[in-house]
C-alpha cells in the first residue's frame, strides 16, 4: 500500500491573498490600533504614535533575519533583558596524576614511530634535487 507524503511542510499556507494567517493578523492588529489612535488623539500626536506601530506591524508581518521571523527576535530580546545575567566561572584545580595512572595510560597507548633527523634531511634533499632537475628540464625545453 502506498501513501502520499506531504511536501513543503515548512511553508505556511497563503490564506488571505499573498498573506499567511499570521501576517494578516499582525497587519490587522496594527491597522486597528492605528485607527483607534487616529480617532482618539489629535492629528500631530496620533502621527507620532502611529508611525512606530505601523513599522512594528510591518516588521512582524514581513521582516525575516537569517530566515527567522521578527517575532522570534523580539522574544529573544525580551528573554535576555528580563533574565538574569550573572555568569560565574569557577576554576577547578587540575588533578595530579599518580604513577599508577601513568602506568595504565602507558600500557594502553600505542607506540608511533617518528622520523629521525637524518630521514627528514634525506627527504628534504630528495625534494630539492627533484625540483631542481624538473626546473632544468623545463628551461632546456624552451
Amino acid at each position: 500500500m502506498q501513501f502520499q507524503v506531504p511536501q513543503f511542510i515548512e511553508v505556511e499556507d497563503k490564506i488571505f491573498g499573498p498573506l499567511t494567517f499570521k501576517q494578516f493578523l499582525y497587519l490587522l492588529g496594527g491597522g486597528g490600533i492605528s485607527f483607534v489612535i487616529w480617532k482618539s488623539l489629535p492629528i500631530f500626536l496620533a502621527v507620532l504614535l502611529i508611525a512606530p506601530i505601523v513599522g512594528l506591524s510591518l516588521a512582524l508581518a514581513f521582516y525575516k533575519n537569517n530566515n527567522r521571523p521578527f517575532i522570534g527576535m523580539l522574544e529573544s530580546m525580551f528573554k535576555y533583558s528580563v533574565g538574569g545575567k550573572l555568569y560565574v566561572w569557577k576554576k577547578e584545580p587540575k588533578k595530579l596524576e599518580t604513577q599508577a595512572d601513568v602506568a595504565e595510560k602507558g600500557a594502553e597507548s600505542l607506540y608511533i614511530p617518528k622520523l629521525s633527523d637524518s630521514k627528514l634531511k634525506d627527504i628534504a634533499w630528495s625534494l630539492g634535487v627533484k625540483d631542481s632537475v624538473y626546473n632544468d628540464q623545463i628551461s632546456n625545453n624552451k
